[in-house]
């Protein structure tokens, strides 16, 4: 039987424990023991996202939670800052489109991140801007930008820091309540180990003031919704029930295992990736001074189809990884160490890529990957 191995940006594996809670006996939702599910829950989730601040669980993926933060924060004719550094970044600018927000979009060259000096000339220049939306993590490129730097610069306006973490949650760091973070939308279906389902936003003090005076046009994913029904341990429409009872099971993991000895984990399984890429001689993507540790985007040389690397480890060989958007379709492959995976996943992803590249004719030593990943992992 072939083997599946996810070391794709999402979803990624769901550990058995995992896969034994989402196969639990449905409950109803509107009972004592589903509101002791969503309570801890949210607790958990506040422990992630290192905040105090009120988390708000929805069915979605990770992109209803980013519309919902755009929805219920701004009014139609608002000013904002979007950032663009990957396919991720446009979607903000596309979601403020959609509602008839006006963005002062930031172009950043792919594999780089954004300046905090960038965001605050803009800021400085335009008073009436109320939001800047960013990402953390932007799994196109395999860049992390500097989160505590943004929220440095936007805490001293009356902006709110607005931050896409559906790839970067529980892998990369996020002191939502140290950085001034004020909205974080993320998902379950990533460093939390679960299947998509479950998305959910936090929101401070500050951008809960902003919510109040929102008129987009909104229905399911407005926050207020949320922020009502939250005060009751309780959800304003039907929640993803399986995938939260399951969530509470993740978060126990995370938290057994300790946040920060988990983004260490991450770390290592990512430098190792990296030194196994330059030891087959291919370059990384990303810019060294914002690689991420969530995911890692390496280029394909001349004379190797990125997407026949991608089918070839995927049906051939049972392990997943992603190929390039846009522009870099064919010329990247993106290997993701993010979730349940260990050492030894992070091994077997790079033999089946030095078997793969073997056959589509690229000329390195056999080996030389693993050796280097392997020297890496056990110094």
């Amino acid at each position: 039987m072939k083997r599946n191995l996810l070391l794709t940006p999402g979803p990624t594996q769901v550990p058995p424990q995992l896969c034994a809670a989402l196969g639990r006996p449905i409950i109803h939702h509107r009972t004592p023991l589903f509101q002791q599910y969503l309570k801890e829950a949210t607790e958990g989730l506040q422990y992630v996202l290192q905040t105090k601040n009120d988390v708000y669980l929805m069915a979605s993926s990770g992109t209803g939670a980013m519309e919902a933060s755009v929805c219920s924060l701004l009014s139609p004719g608002d000013r904002a800052i979007t950032v663009e550094g990957g396919k991720f970044g446009e979607r903000w600018t596309e979601l403020c489109q959609a509602y008839g927000i006006n963005a002062e979009v930031v172009k950043v060259e792919w594999g780089k991140a954004v300046t905090a000096d960038t965001i605050k000339g803009l800021l400085d220049k335009d008073k009436s801007i109320k939001a800047v939306f960013v990402t953390q993590s932007e799994t196109s490129t395999g860049v992390t930008t500097d989160i505590a730097a943004l929220g440095k610069v936007v805490a001293a306006t009356n902006a709110v820091l607005v931050v896409d973490a559906v790839s970067g949650l529980g892998v990369e760091d996020l002191q939502t309540d140290n950085w001034a973070v004020d909205v974080v939308a993320s998902a379950s279906h990533k460093g939390l180990m679960l299947p998509p389902g479950v998305g959910f936003v936090s929101v401070s003090k500050k951008a809960q003031a902003l919510m109040e005076k929102s008129t987009c046009p909104k229905y399911y994913f407005d926050l207020r919704k949320y922020k009502k029904a939250a005060g009751k341990t309780d959800t304003p429409f039907t929640p993803a029930i399986g995938i939260v009872i399951a969530l509470v099971e993740s978060l126990k993991m995370v938290k057994e295992a300790g946040l920060e000895n988990l983004l260490q984990h991450y770390k290592r399984l990512a430098v190792a990736t990296r030194e196994a890429a330059k030891a087959l001689g291919l370059a990384l993507y990303a810019d060294p001074a914002c690689i991420s540790n969530n995911l890692t985007a390496i280029r394909i040389p001349d004379g190797v189809d990125g997407g026949k690397v991608v089918k070839i480890m995927r049906d051939t060989h049972g392990i997943s990884i992603a190929g390039g958007q846009g522009d870099l379709k064919g010329k990247i492959i993106r290997i993701a160490h993010m979730g349940c995976l260990d050492e030894y996943d992070i091994l077997a992803g790079i033999s089946c890529l030095e078997k793969t590249l073997k056959e589509l004719g690229h000329k390195f030593t056999l080996g030389a990957g693993v050796a280097a990943a392997q020297k890496s992992l056990n110094p």
